[in-house]
C-alpha cells in the first residue's frame, strides 16, 4: 500500500466522520426548530385569535351579555340627556364596532297597569369611539308629546333616567346596525344630526379624529337652542384642536340671549339651502340621523342636487318613512289582483293587508296587536315571530339570526295569505 493510497483512505474516513457530525447537528437543530416553531405557531395563532376578537365585527357575542354601569353623566343643561358607561361583568375585552352602530338592551320594567315586570327591548346608538373596556350610550328622556300630553312618555328612556344608576346591571346584545361609517374611501365627510340623532355622529366624529384620519369633516347639528346641545364644550374643543373639523350648530328657536356667530352658527333648521351655501362643489359622504321631518326633506333633497345614493347614509327615528315613499310609488303602477289576509292566531284577528303599510310590524301595531319591537331595522331580533302558514318577503337582509319558520316583522311584508303566531 503506497503512502498516497493510505493518505486517501484516512482523508475519506475523516470526511465521513465530519459528514456524520454535521448531519447529527442538523437533525438536532431541526428537532429544536420544529419544537420551537410549533410553540411559536401556537403563540401566534393564539395572539391572532385574540386580535380577531377585537377587530373582527363577526366575533361579537351571541345573545345577551351582562354589563354594569360604571358611570352616568348628564350631558345637557336641561338634564334630559344622560350618558351611561357600560363595562362587561366578565371583564373580557370588548369587540370593536363600526362607528354609528347601536346596542340592544333587554330591560325588565314594571308595568304601570299590573305592577308586574315586563320585558322591553330597546336599541340605543353608541356615542363614542371604541374603548376596549367599556361602551357608552347617550339616552334622551322622551316626554309625552307637546300636543298629546295624555300619551305616555317613553318607557325605556325614562326608566334609564329614573332607575339605572351606577352599579346597575344590564343585559346587552353585541353592537350591530347597517348605519355606520364607511372607511374604504377617503372622501370628506358630512355629518348631520338632528336632536338626539347626534349620538351616532359623535361616535363617527370621535373615531375619525382619534384615529388621526385626514378626512375633512363637517358637522351640522340641529337643535332648538343651546339648552338641547349635547357635549357642547367637547364639540367646541374638538373644533379648536382640529382644523379639518368644521362645526355648524343650527338653532331653530334661539333665545334672545343667544348670539348668532357666537353661541351658534346658523339660525333655522339644517336644510338643503344651508348645505348648498356652506359646502364646496365636490363629492362627499353624507351621514344623516334625525327625526322624520328632517329626513324626509334632506335625503330626497340631496338626490335632487345630484348626490349619488351610494354617498348618502341615513338612519331615522322609528319606522323609515323614506322607504315607504318609494314603495308606494312602485305599487301605484301595479294592479293588486286580490286581497291578502293576515291572521294573527294568538290575538284571534283576521285582517286584510294594507298595501300602504311599510312592514308587518307597522301593520300589526296599527291593528292593536301586542308584538315586541326594538330596532325596527332587522338587527335586534326582538320582533321575531313564527309563521304558521304563508310566505313573506324581506325588504333588506336581516342582521339578527332568524330561526327557521320565523320572520322579522319589522323588515317583512306578506307574499300571500299569512298566519302569524301573534
Amino acid at each position: 500500500m503506497t503512502i498516497g493510497y493510505l493518505a486517501l483512505i484516512i482523508f475519506v474516513v475523516i470526511l465521513a466522520q465530519v459528514g456524520m457530525s454535521m448531519m447529527l447537528g442538523l437533525y438536532r437543530r431541526h428537532r429544536t426548530f420544529k419544537n420551537k416553531a410549533g410553540e411559536s405557531a401556537f403563540e401566534t395563532e393564539h395572539a391572532d385569535s385574540q386580535g380577531a376578537a377585537l377587530l373582527n365585527e363577526d366575533t361579537g357575542w351571541k345573545g345577551f351579555r351582562e354589563f354594569i354601569v360604571i358611570r352616568r353623566q348628564i350631558e345637557d343643561t336641561q338634564a334630559s340627556i344622560c350618558s351611561f358607561y357600560l363595562k362587561p361583568i366578565d371583564g373580557q375585552p370588548l369587540p370593536q364596532f363600526k362607528p354609528g352602530q347601536f346596542l340592544t338592551f333587554k330591560l325588565l320594567i314594571p308595568d304601570l297597569a299590573t305592577g308586574q315586570e315586563k320585558t322591553v327591548i330597546r336599541c340605543y346608538s353608541l356615542s363614542d369611539n371604541y374603548h376596549p373596556d367599556y361602551y357608552r350610550v347617550s339616552i334622551k328622556r322622551v316626554p309625552s308629546p307637546d300636543n298629546r300630553p295624555e300619551l305616555s312618555p317613553g318607557v325605556s328612556s325614562n326608566y334609564f333616567h329614573d332607575h339605572v344608576e351606577e352599579g346597575a346591571r344590564l343585559q346587552i346584545r353585541a353592537p350591530s346596525g347597517h348605519f355606520h361609517l364607511i372607511e374604504e374611501e377617503a372622501l370628506p365627510v358630512v355629518l348631520i344630526g338632528g336632536g338626539i340623532g347626534i349620538t351616532p355622529m359623535l361616535s363617527i366624529l370621535n373615531t375619525l379624529l382619534e384615529s388621526g384620519s385626514q378626512r375633512e369633516i363637517w358637522l351640522f347639528y340641529g337643535v332648538r337652542n343651546s339648552s338641547e346641545l349635547v357635549m357642547q364644550e367637547h364639540l367646541r374643543s374638538l373644533a379648536k384642536a382640529h382644523s379639518r373639523f368644521h362645526l355648524h350648530c343650527c338653532f331653530s328657536r334661539p333665545t334672545v340671549q343667544e348670539v348668532e356667530g357666537v353661541d351658534y352658527q346658523h339660525r333655522g333648521r339644517v336644510d338643503i339651502s344651508l348645505l348648498r351655501a356652506t359646502l364646496k362643489l365636490q363629492r362627499y359622504q353624507f351621514y344623516i340621523c334625525g327625526p322624520k321631518p328632517m329626513m324626509e326633506t334632506l335625503v330626497p333633497g340631496l338626490s335632487e342636487l345630484g348626490v349619488q345614493s351610494r354617498d348618502v347614509y341615513y338612519e331615522s327615528f322609528g319606522p323609515a318613512t323614506l322607504v315607504r315613499q318609494v314603495r308606494v310609488k312602485t305599487k301605484a303602477s301595479q294592479s293588486v289582483d286580490k286581497d291578502i289576509n293576515i291572521t294573527f292566531s294568538k290575538s284571534g284577528k283576521k285582517i286584510t293587508w294594507d298595501q300602504n303599510a311599510e312592514s308587518l310590524l307597522e301593520f300589526a301595531e296599527a291593528q292593536g296587536i301586542d308584538v315586541q319591537s326594538g330596532c325596527r331595522a332587522g338587527s335586534c331580533g326582538s320582533c321575531q315571530t313564527a309563521i304558521e302558514s304563508g310566505e313573506v318577503e324581506y325588504s333588506q337582509q336581516a342582521d339578527a339570526d332568524v330561526e327557521s319558520g320565523n320572520c322579522l316583522l319589522c323588515i317583512t311584508r306578506p307574499k300571500n295569505n299569512l298566519t302569524l303566531a301573534a
